[in-house]
């Protein structure tokens, strides 16, 4: 599946769409994947669902930490890309696998931490159970999706998005039935549940990772970007991977912690509350992943720019990567408030009684409420500190985020629900409240322009 390193990327609107649409829908397909999990899990009990989002989004804290900071060798490879320097480019690339199979090894020792962390949360010794199911599986085999990360970023750094778009579509067709079949046991699959879930997510991840594997390391790809010959470890570069990108991969562990957080502390007002709460991140994750699209597609146009010493393109970037994610954004919110009934129906549990749906349905839509008025927040705070992580403003946006979450997330929500007895309501505004700080510190970061100085690489590369 060749394609050829895009050339001169500007930041017109037809080069964010090129590199980035192919993005959003590699993301989409995570959506559909990770939607259709949530259905099925749903339609197969409430202990299921409500099982599912805290033990996925727990493992997802640990994973995104490792699996962040060797994608961020996409910000290497944008930055040698614009300079030229493409034999680099296969350096960078071994650097990240290198801290990829690390990660693989650590991630296994926290599959062990299933137990005694659900069982500190405090949920029903049902959900428990099941939680610590989902998290082992999760966390055993998510060492072949941070591996992949590392083979993505050979393509994405370069704007050559097409492969992975791709596929992520073949991942996702695989996912979906035999995650129907492996939870529900259909034709030769047994009936696992949540189990069930688990591991088709995790043969999708392997399946995602072998097919990139196969067209990174081509003759073709050694000729230019050395994927072969430059494979020792380089130590310099290495370190520079580390400190550009655990930074990186750190704000984003602690903003999906805040998150974590939130649901956690839902899950000890009831199961019912929980699982109202699980639906509403379900529907939202409709607008986050394509957005991680957007955002990754803008650190590539960024880092190709500085890497050219054009910053000029990089603010164009940005400011068109805004306008596009501004209009999808709104299609959702219109969609979340004309028709949140027909969306909470996908998630009727088969266990449930009418009138138990009816109260979570009742409260439901004004969770989707909540979501709506948060989403454009969310994507201006996403497409700020894609800027400055395409740049290496890495280390700003990981304390300033790092003091948010807990000040501005963690704290409130705490205090509110288990010294004030506060609900669910009050726990979804401080969402609300959350991303509105985020978004107003990010952006006036973007406006000081302090990154358009910055670079990943070398002097001179």
């Amino acid at each position: 599946m060749p394609q050829p390193t895009p050339q001169n990327p500007t930041g017109s609107y037809r080069s964010v769409i090129r590199v980035s649409l192919p993005l959003v829908i590699s993301m989409t397909t995570t959506v559909v994947m990770t939607f259709t999990d949530r259905v099925f899990l749903a339609n197969y009990s409430i202990d299921a669902i409500a099982a599912a989002l805290p033990a996925g989004i727990t493992a997802f804290v640990f994973l995104s930490f490792f699996a962040d900071t060797a994608g961020y060798c996409n910000v290497f490879v944008a930055q040698y890309t614009g300079a030229g320097a493409l034999p680099r480019v296969g350096s960078a690339l071994w650097q990240a696998i290198y801290f990829a199979l690390a990660a693989w090894l650590i991630m296994i020792g926290i599959s062990f931490l299933g137990g005694p962390l659900f069982r500190l949360v405090g949920h029903s010794a049902e959900v428990q159970a099941l939680e610590v199911v989902y998290f082992k599986v999760l966390c055993i085999g998510s060492g072949v999706h941070i591996v992949g990360m590392s083979f993505s970023s050979f393509f994405t750094g370069r704007g050559a998005t097409r492969p992975v778009m791709i596929i992520y579509i073949i991942a996702m067709f695989l996912n979906v039935p035999l995650d129907y079949a492996l939870i529900n046991g259909f034709w030769i699959f047994p009936e696992l549940g949540i189990l069930g879930a688990a591991i088709a997510t995790v043969f999708s991840w392997t399946t995602a990772t072998v097919m990139l594997g196969i067209f990174v390391f081509s003759r073709e790809n050694n000729q230019r970007f050395k994927v072969f010959d430059n494979r020792r470890l380089d130590v310099d570069l290495f370190r520079r991977l580390l400190r550009y990108g655990v930074p990186s991969a750190l704000q984003f562990s602690m903003d999906v912690f805040g998150f974590v957080f939130f649901i956690l502390m839902v899950g000890r007002i009831g199961k019912e509350e929980l699982a109202i709460t699980n639906i509403g991140i379900a529907l939202d994750s409709v607008s986050f992943r394509p957005l991680i699209g957007f955002a990754l597609g803008t650190s590539t146009l960024v880092g190709q720019a500085l890497g050219r010493n054009r910053p000029a393109e990089a603010v164009a970037a940005a400011r068109a990567t805004m306008v596009i994610v501004a209009a999808y954004i709104s299609v959702l919110v219109l969609l979340y408030l004309t028709l949140p009934l027909p969306l909470l129906e996908l998630f009727r549990p088969g266990d449930v009684s009418p009138a138990e749906f009816d109260a979570i349905r009742a409260r439901g839509v004004v969770v989707l409420r909540f979501v709506a008025a948060y989403l454009l927040l969310d994507g201006i705070y996403m497409i700020s500190t894609a800027v400055l992580k395409g740049a290496g403003d890495t280390r700003f946006i990981m304390w300033s985020i790092g003091l948010i979450s807990f000040f501005g997330m963690i704290l409130p929500i705490y205090i509110g629900i288990e010294i004030f007895q506060m609900g669910l309501y009050y726990a979804w505004g401080c969402t609300v409240f959350f991303l509105c700080q985020l978004a107003a510190v990010t952006c006036w970061r973007f406006y000081q322009g302090k990154w358009k100085t910055m670079r990943v690489i070398e002097q001179g590369a």
